[in-house]
């Protein structure tokens, strides 16, 4: 008896190579609109100037971060950490009443995607020509294209990972030793690593980042519910679906004349007609292409449309549909959003760009000068965080006749750290023996609001 042949099963299904269909509508154009607007602000960046220094650079050595006209140090890892949250929560917000739009619209890798796409279409031609193409066998004009396209990718990816390494080295820096390929060797490695992960991501991966690397896909369910905007195929409208006859569309028949346009304009490939996908980056071109073809046959837009599982079910109207928008996870969204960008936005404008920290010369607990005096000496960690200079008068509290031998007075550059050590003195018999807390006041002599003041302990020996 003839045993059954094994099963083979796959682990991994292959890549089934996807050829976006370019098409026109609103939705195209208000990708390409972000597509500008993200690339405008990267790629200039790093170029804009600010008080004669770059206006947003993240000067890893010197643990500092200028951000036009705030200066952010090492200690202010607490306004990093609001930034995030304010992200994470605008992201919350964004999917709970309006789905993947992030993904579909501002995502990096939508938008290097779109641009490598568009350079693609320049040298191969639109879909059928660029489907024909890789059917073709290997040809002296094949190769050319084929050369053309990644070689202006690589260029592309290559200035997209010069610039990202600017926000961290001084971009004009970076560019004269670009001139002479005198990187650092980080340099060369952050360059060329995002280099590749942008023109392997964008040019080859593509939709495979969306639906197996990106983990928003994976979760975004958590955050819709029934009222959250998605694009949805209406189904009582659409089905059964049936090709248009040449002379009028049949009777019975849905409005869905089974085109296959929305799926051919799909950057994941996926049937937006099979329902919610979570491959479905909500880019809303299966939303134009619809259009475009109820607009030829003479029926209604919306077949494809943003609106919500409810909205569909029900039958809401665009203004119902917008007043359930702002239901109690959305409010609750938009309060705590509010809440934490106040906070963060009242502490950064109250923030004072002067610190300093007081420490006490532990090898000297306290010994007797002349005159019987009692000296402790300090050192005075100070950090101007502004972008101006200042000379600030040190004042010294809390102890009769305590005094500073040394001079009182110190001059800090702009955004600069200084140690300056100073001795103080207390007559003999004045205080407590052991410790005595005392005070020591900064001011800025041109800028008297300019002020800090931090506790000490003046050790007087037993």
């Amino acid at each position: 008896m003839n045993e059954p042949a094994p099963q083979v099963i796959k682990m991994y299904a292959a890549r089934e190579e996807i050829y976006p269909r370019e098409i026109k509508g609103k939705y195209v154009s208000l990708r390409w609109l972000f597509v500008w607007l993200t690339q405008l602000v990267f790629y200039c960046g790093p170029w804009l100037q600010w008080n004669g220094r770059q206006a947003v650079l993240f000067d890893l050595g010197a643990r500092k971060f200028y951000i036009f006209g705030i200066v952010l140090w090492p200690q202010d890892f607490i306004y990093l950490a609001a930034l995030l949250i304010i992200s994470a929560y605008l992201l919350f917000l964004a999917t709970a009443v309006a789905g993947r739009v992030w993904c579909g619209f501002a995502c990096p890798q939508t938008v290097y995607t779109e641009i490598f796409l568009w350079i693609e279409r320049k040298f191969e031609g639109n879909r059928s020509a660029r489907m024909a193409l890789d059917k073709q066998p290997p040809s002296l004009k094949k190769f050319a294209k084929k050369t053309g396209k990644h070689l202006t990718w690589i260029a592309l990816a290559l200035w997209t990972g010069f610039t990202f390494v600017g926000y961290f080295t001084p971009i004009k820096v970076l560019g004269s030793e670009a001139f002479t390929l005198s990187f650092g060797p980080w340099e060369w490695f952050w360059v060329v690593f995002y280099a590749f992960a942008t023109y392997g991501n964008a040019g080859w991966m593509r939709e495979q980042v969306c639906k197996y690397m990106c983990p928003y896909a994976r979760f975004q369910s958590s955050m819709f519910d029934k009222d959250t905007l998605i694009i949805s195929y209406d189904k009582e409208r659409g089905e059964p679906r049936a090709p248009i006859s040449k002379s009028k569309q049949q009777t019975g028949n849905g409005s869905c004349i089974d085109c296959s346009l929305c799926v051919q304009v799909c950057p994941t490939g996926i049937d937006i007609r099979n329902g919610l996908q979570y491959e479905c980056i909500g880019c809303a071109s299966c939303v134009d292409a619809c259009n475009s073809v109820m607009d030829k046959i003479g029926q209604p837009r919306g077949l494809v449309r943003y609106t919500t599982e409810h909205g569909l079910v029900n039958k809401y109207t665009p203004a119902q549909i917008r007043e359930r928008t702002f239901r109690p996870r959305v409010r609750i969204y938009t309060a705590i959003l509010g809440l934490i960008v106040c906070a963060a936005a009242a502490s950064l404008y109250l923030r004072t760009p002067l610190k300093m920290d007081v420490i006490r010369d532990r090898g000297s607990m306290g010994r007797e000068v002349e005159d019987g005096m009692i000296e402790n000496v300090y050192r005075l960690q100070i950090m101007n965080t502004s972008e101006r200079g200042h000379t600030y008068q040190i004042r010294v509290s809390g102890l009769d006749t305590l005094k500073q031998v040394t001079a009182d007075q110190v001059t800090v550059a702009a955004t600069e750290t200084k140690g300056y050590p100073i001795r103080l003195r207390v007559a003999h018999g004045v205080g407590k023996p052991g410790s005595n807390k005392i005070d020591v006041e900064l001011t800025a002599i041109d800028e008297p609001s300019l002020h800090v003041k931090e506790h000490a302990v003046f050790i007087i020996p037993r």
